[in-house]
């Protein structure tokens, strides 16, 4: 392989894509009025639509799953009406796209939920903050889930992913990481459950993996992915057994037959050495697509392409200020820098106002 693979197509699963950079999910607290899509986001996603594949904002599965202001949901008629904008814009410009799925669990606030608790496998509180009334606050104490609810929840991510395929998109790829419900059961930092989804390895991949079998047998194996982040602290959560537990979770996700995992190396948005763990054993595990996540540039990408220590690689934070970002990254041209103070809310200061370079050089 030569530093142009990055660039050169690849087969996920039923679809081709153009190149093999992918954007990963960015939230940016713009929805409207009943959590649907804004005007502006069609034109968002197109502008970046060179990416090969393009994974959404987390967008939630029901009403409970909300952790975050003005975040976007997938499961009213107005919200499926408001995502077929997207999808249409993007597929308009050749582009490819999947919707993240989650659920936020104890990573909310009762401000959010009308105010009732959030949900969690434990009633253990997050250490962390969430983004309410314009700001940032702590979130709320949680209660812990009874065994009855929890088909429901899978229930919620099942009709979420047959919503999103209606609505346009290409597959759905689920939100297993960054601290979120499905990594809650999986992590016994905030599991400490002692009936069938709690205690052992096994029990606490048990959600997580029910919720990838009922989305792969509504939409198929082929149009399903799962993001991971086997040691990311992010949103206060941690665990014991990182290795093992993720060992095991890999090795039923290649059993379900699903198109990729989207893995987080080290801390979300952080450090890639924060904990040591073991990526070559997931990567030897699962036999179909592998994209590696966190802190990629140019150099770092080919080299884990060249080894093939991944497939395709995602990048976060720099498609914020660069829709172009392929061909900067293509022809060495220089990024432009994000602005921070509009990253979350508003409208399109800092959102679709970012001009392509193409647009500053004069080329």
């Amino acid at each position: 392989m030569t530093n142009n693979t990055l660039f050169e197509p690849y087969a996920l699963g039923g679809i081709t894509l153009a190149n093999r950079v992918i954007m990963a999910p960015l939230t940016r607290n713009r929805a409207g009025a009943g959590l649907v899509p804004s005007e502006l986001a069609a034109e968002y996603y197109a502008q970046r639509a060179s990416a090969g594949l393009i994974i959404t904002e987390a967008t939630q599965v029901s009403k409970q799953a909300q952790g975050y202001q003005d975040t976007p949901g997938i499961y009213t008629e107005a919200q499926i009406d408001g995502w077929r904008k997207v999808t249409a814009a993007v597929h308009e410009k050749g582009g490819r796209i999947v919707m993240q799925l989650w659920h936020v669990g104890r990573v909310s606030h009762v401000d959010l939920l009308g105010g009732d608790a959030p949900v969690a496998p434990s009633a253990i509180r997050a250490a962390t903050k969430t983004f309410v009334n314009n700001g940032f606050a702590d979130v709320s104490e949680p209660r812990a889930l009874k065994l009855d609810e929890l088909p429901g929840i899978i229930d919620d991510f099942r009709k979420a992913a047959a919503n999103a395929i209606k609505a346009g998109f290409d597959g759905v790829e689920v939100h297993g990481a960054n601290g979120y419900l499905l990594e809650q059961f999986a992590k016994d930092g905030a599991n400490i459950r002692t009936d069938s989804y709690g205690g052992s390895i096994e029990n606490r991949a048990r959600l997580m993996l029910e919720v990838i079998a009922a989305v792969a047998e509504e939409i198929g194996a082929e149009r399903t992915g799962i993001r991971l982040s086997p040691v990311s602290p992010a949103n206060g959560i941690s665990a014991s057994d990182p290795q093992a537990q993720y060992d095991y979770i890999v090795d039923q996700l290649e059993a379900l037959g699903i198109a990729y995992i989207h893995v987080v190396d080290g801390a979300t948005g952080g450090p890639r050495d924060v904990a040591p763990f073991d990526y070559a054993s997931l990567r030897r595990r699962f036999s179909k697509t592998y994209i590696a996540n966190n802190g990629y540039d140019l150099e770092l990408a080919a080299s884990h392409l060249a080894d093939g220590k991944a497939d395709l690689i995602a990048f976060g934070r720099p498609f914020i200020a660069n829709p172009d970002l392929v061909e900067r990254l293509q022809t060495g041209a220089p990024l432009a820098e994000m602005n921070p103070a509009t990253l979350y809310g508003g409208g399109a200061a800092g959102y679709t106002d970012y001009p392509r370079f193409a647009d500053t050089s004069g080329r």
